[in-house]
């Protein structure tokens, strides 16, 4: 398990997030990135979680939708991982894994793909 305080997890993410791909990034319209320790129900088994509508399913969307949220928890990502490293690593894999949805893309494609 990696100790660390809840800003300098959020500055990790924030490096996480400089380091995804223009192309990943630039395509995200109306999306914000939070940082919550735990998800509502407590538990350790979430380590992200995209809210909103996925691209392929939109139908009429524009002015006045609130924003889809990508949000990334600090504890269950402590509690898997050994080092930094590896944390950084699970970071990054949990915010591809969470914009990946936002593209529409479903968990079993992504396990296919090897982002699961």
């Amino acid at each position: 398990m990696v100790e660390m305080d809840a800003e300098s997890f959020e500055e990790l993410v924030g490096d996480e997030l400089d380091r995804l791909p223009d192309d990943m990034m630039d395509g995200l319209d109306n999306v914000v990135f939070v940082v919550e320790d735990r998800p509502q129900d407590g538990s350790l088994d979430l380590l992200g979680l995209y809210d909103g509508v996925a691209l392929t399913e939109r139908g009429q969307y524009g002015f006045g939708e609130l924003p889809d949220r990508i949000t990334v928890f600090r504890e269950p990502l402590l509690a898997i991982c050994a080092d930094v490293d590896e944390l950084r690593d699970q970071v990054h894999i949990t915010l591809v894994h969470e914009i990946a949805h936002y593209y529409g893309i479903d968990d079993e494609k992504l396990h296919e793909l090897g982002w699961g």
